[in-house]
């Protein structure tokens, strides 16, 4: 695959992300494939930020291990960045107020290029247009013309008048005209494959938003944490049109319950946080499964315990999700790959959180969740909207007066027919405590017995590889890699170096935590000799799951990362060559 990847660093508030953002924003209306990251700290102003961009010829879901082009802003950038610049690329950096900028010596040969960047913006009249000047250098430096920004500058800046569109536009061409009189360095970016203006760039969090709102969501309830924040500001700015209703409760526990009451309701209904933010819902997740009633949530995880990393990525919810709450539960947990899984796989949420009446969480990460790419096509009707189990009113007109049993023990799957509140003849006592087949409390063992043992098959009919499973790899393999969730992209991108160097090796991405896929799983594993597990925690979270669910301990080895940053490549290549993941 042909890429190019970039980089823009410096202090935050200093408009880094501007910068990434129109870059980005430019190239994926052109037609080229992109993925981009954001790494920030957990302040508002200060700190170190950068913007990442991998531009392909092919869709990406990752933004790459090295970098072609660096655009630094500091000198924290060129230190923290510098390892990641590969031979032949180009370092930019102003010049302005970093006079002598100290470029480390690591045997590479990188083409320096100082730009006085602010300097050039105060010249044009306002300082805050560095990050125009930066593009349009940028834009030199890989061969396209400034006049390729002006459509997304006229976007942003409309309202603003065209006193400003023009200035822009002229800081653009002054970064872009100053990088071609002073350096002929250039680097060529890969063949546009994709339609001009055609494809969508939107982060996993965007794409939760929006298949929340296909699936017929029309109430969220929140409290802002990060990494899951924009998930309710998507809302905002979606579902009121649609007639939908967002709340932003005082806390956690109110916005799980509120959820509940929406789905308890008829609405469907959903929240979404983070993982202290989920440690707060346990008790209103057993609530949801005891009354039977649906409940979506989405875990954006970050890095824990506690604060931890709130910025930073992680994937140590897994346990959390699972097994959290006191009691016992039917509940699934899916953990889609990439942006454009979240979109589909939060509406398959819907469907299984009403078919099954239990919670459904969804599992991404601040990876996936903040991280944009170019998606070239959502299907908005490929998932049905199936609304199981509602009792219609003819039903309910034929039953006798009060005799509904909303919780009837009959049922072989242990799925009973539900009634919303204002249906004639229905009933719907959504106690907390242990109840009978219409609802009331009980406390006789017996009764309990046979509510548990209801509650808990009904999952024994649900298929986990009906959401789907991953896998990539011949029939006969020596190396199996397994991963869930976002790791999906570097384990494939690790899975193809590791054949081009001749070793005999699969790809199992494990969608569905749990109920655990175990048949498929057992079956990939049998057939290796060695299994290397993708953990993003400390612990081995997915290894030891598998372990529980399957067995095969011997044959299971972790490869683990948990310093708040995403895997590369390199990383999981060298931990299934015995080198250490940071060889």
């Amino acid at each position: 695959m042909k890429d190019l990847k970039w980089k823009v660093g410096g202090a935050q508030g200093e408009g880094i992300d501007s910068t990434g953002e129109i870059f980005a924003i430019t190239l994926n209306r052109m037609g080229y494939y992109l993925f981009a990251y954001r790494h920030f700290m957990s302040l508002i102003k200060g700190g170190h930020t950068n913007y990442k961009v991998r531009i392909a010829s092919q869709p990406v879901h990752y933004h790459g291990d090295d970098l072609d082009i660096l655009l630094a802003f500091d000198q924290r950038t060129i230190d923290e960045n510098f390892h990641e610049l590969k031979d032949g690329s180009i370092l930019i950096y102003d010049s302005s107020k970093l006079k002598e900028a100290k470029i480390p010596d690591q045997g590479k040969k990188v083409n320096v290029c100082p730009i006085p960047i602010y300097d050039i913006a105060q010249q044009l009249g306002n300082s805050i247009m560095k990050n125009m000047v930066a593009a349009g250098a940028s834009c030199a430096a890989v061969g396209l013309e400034p006049s390729v920004f002006h459509e997304v500058i006229e976007g942003i800046f409309q309202k603003k008048g065209e006193n400003i569109i023009n200035a822009n536009k002229e800081a653009i061409k002054k970064g872009y005209d100053y990088y071609k009189e002073n350096f002929n360095f250039k680097l060529e970016l890969p063949e546009k494959t994709g339609k001009p203006n055609k494809n969508l760039f939107m982060t996993g969090n965007e794409g939760i938003g929006l298949g929340a709102l296909t699936a017929g969501c029309r109430f969220l309830a929140a409290y802002p944490i990060t990494p899951a924040t924009e998930i309710m500001y998507n809302a905002l700015a979606h579902f009121p049109r649609f007639g939908g209703k967002i709340i932003q409760a005082e806390d956690e526990i109110a916005a799980c319950l509120m959820a509940i009451g929406g789905n308890y309701a008829g609405v469907r209904s959903m929240t979404s946080t983070s993982g202290p933010g989920l440690s707060l819902m346990m008790e209103a997740l057993g609530l949801a499964g005891i009354s039977e009633t649906p409940l979506v949530i989405v875990d954006v995880q970050r890095g824990g315990p506690a604060t931890g990393l709130p910025t930073k990525t992680e994937q140590s919810d897994l346990n959390e999700m699972i097994y959290g709450s006191h009691g016992e539960i039917p509940r699934i947990v899916i953990t889609p790959t990439t942006a454009e899984e979240a979109f589909y796989y939060i509406q398959h949420a819907f469907n299984l959180a009403e078919k099954y009446q239990c919670p459904v969480i969804v599992g991404t990460d601040m990876f996936m969740g903040m991280s944009k790419k170019s998606i070239s096509d959502l299907d908005f009707g490929k998932i049905k909207i199936n609304r199981d189990e509602i009792i219609s009113d003819e039903e309910l007109q034929k039953i006798e007066k009060g005799m509904f049993k909303r919780y009837n023990l009959e049922t072989k799957t242990g799925i009973s027919p539900r009634s919303i509140p204002g249906q004639k003849n229905g009933r719907y006592v959504a106690l907390g405590n242990e109840h009978e087949e219409t609802g009331y409390e009980i406390e006789d063992p017996e009764t309990r017995v046979k509510m548990m043992d209801k509650r808990m098959r009904k999952l024994k009919h649900f298929d986990p590889s009906e959401i789907g499973i991953y896998f990539s790899g011949e029939d006969q393999f020596d190396i199996l890699l397994i991963g869930f969730g976002s790791t999906f992209a570097q384990i494939d991108e690790a899975y193809q170096e590791l054949k081009e160097k001749g070793e005999k090796v699969a790809h199992l991405q494990v969608k569905v935590v749990y109920p655990f896929p175990r048949k498929i799983v057992g079956e990939q594993i049998q057939k290796a000799a060695k299994v290397f597990v993708v953990d993003h925690n400390a612990t081995g979270q997915l290894r030891q799951l598998i372990q529980k669910e399957v067995g095969y301990h011997e044959k299971l080895t972790s490869i683990l990362k948990y310093d708040g940053n995403p895997f590369s490549v390199r990383e999981i290549v060298n931990g299934v060559l015995g080198k250490g993941v940071n060889a």
